[in-house]
């Protein structure tokens, strides 16, 4: 089945990576060619990060630190140093802008670009892309991987299929075979709960996705399921969003084992709290009103909010805030499966800027 619509951007998406950890070992020699887990002890907590020689072990981000250690005995835990990733950060973005102002970040560590225009007047997006991981490794010591493709759900599964300091390229006549191939867990935007499902539903790669109906779909997933039908075809008309107004900013975890324990919680809401005030920073926003999210280990969840008159944006407000939405009215009396926290009321410090896009042939 063809492309419906025809593709018209260029899209990059780059992902840095390992990027706590690829951090830390690059300051610290003793550090490099070593399981690092960034966050948590051996005794207690959540991994953040970790490096590539950790993930050989199974060590994951969101991981308890308990089970980090026993995965990998001679796993190094680091504390995070979360003003030096956001130092970090900027100077990547830095690049980003010297090749074009439509950057949209989705962390301090990825973001998509359009480069269909672009200010060196390059028509090869790859080339682009190549040169970009150069200047990143020229500047900061560290690798990032790079996709390239027509829309955003293309360029960001390019950017995973060769990682560490990869490089992908999706064309238009390749798009739709890849996708078909991909087994579900592998699509961007389809979680552990949604796969399961999908998989109960005979669901088990992009070709089965792109048998359902839209109809289908939508009524067994609601509004996503319109998503996924496209997606299943290798289509995503969303722009790269340089200024996107959020109405809210949030992080959320699920636990590989549930939490019982109120150090424990308040361990994670901690770790939340960091990575949002991080990125109101980026965004430049700060909030009246803060969020915790509860679900529980029979997937029931409750929402916890309190608003404030006044502004605020440091990781220590949210935190405190954040802790006393825990405790009230009570402590969760079940075990806890997922923490979140987001902010929201937000108001921001710059004007939004509208980008325009050319069309250019691939």
């Amino acid at each position: 089945m063809p492309v419906l619509n025809p593709p018209i951007r260029k899209i990059i998406h780059v992902d840095m990576d390992a990027f706590f950890a690829s951090v830390e070992q690059r300051d610290n020699p003793d550090l490099r060619g070593k399981p690092v887990a960034v966050g948590g002890s051996r005794d207690r907590g959540v991994v953040a990060a970790a490096s590539y020689e950790a993930r050989r072990y199974g060590v994951h981000s969101a991981l308890a630190s308990k089970i980090a250690a026993q995965r990998c005995p001679q796993l190094i835990f680091v504390k995070p140093r979360f003003e030096v990733y956001s130092a970090v950060s900027r100077q990547i973005r830095e690049v980003f802008f010297s090749y074009t102002d439509l950057v949209e970040p989705l962390s301090l560590d990825e973001a998509y670009l359009d480069v269909t225009e672009n200010k060196i007047c390059m028509p090869s997006a790859s080339i682009i892309a190549k040169e970009i991981k150069a200047r990143i490794k020229e500047v900061t010591g560290l690798t990032a991987s790079a996709g390239v493709s027509y829309n955003k759900f293309l360029a960001k599964l390019a950017s995973d299929m060769d990682k560490p300091n990869g490089f992908t390229l999706i064309t238009p006549d390749k798009a739709e075979e890849i996708v078909a191939g991909l087994t579900i867990e592998k699509f961007h935007g389809i979680g552990k709960v949604t796969a399961a499902k999908m998989q109960s539903m005979g669901i088990v790669t992009g070709a089965d996705l792109r048998q359902r109906s839209e109809e289908e779909l939508i009524r067994n997933f609601g509004k996503v399921g319109r998503y996924y039908f496209r997606i299943s075809r290798a289509l995503d008309d969303r722009e790269v969003q340089p200024h996107r107004i959020r109405k809210s900013i949030g992080s959320e975890r699920t636990f590989d084992m549930d939490l019982t324990e109120e150090p424990d919680m308040l361990e994670r809401l901690e770790y939340l709290a960091e990575e949002v005030a991080l990125d109101m920073a980026r965004l430049k926003a700060t909030a009246k009103t803060v969020t915790v999210k509860i679900k529980y280990f029979d997937f029931t969840q409750n929402t916890r909010s309190k608003t404030y008159l006044s502004e605020f944006s440091s990781a220590d407000a949210i935190y405190t805030i954040a802790r006393e939405l825990l405790r009230t009215p009570q402590l969760p009396a079940y075990p806890v499966r997922l923490l979140g926290i987001a902010v929201s009321s937000l108001l921001y410090q710059h004007d939004k800027q509208e980008g325009y896009q050319l069309t250019i042939e691939f």
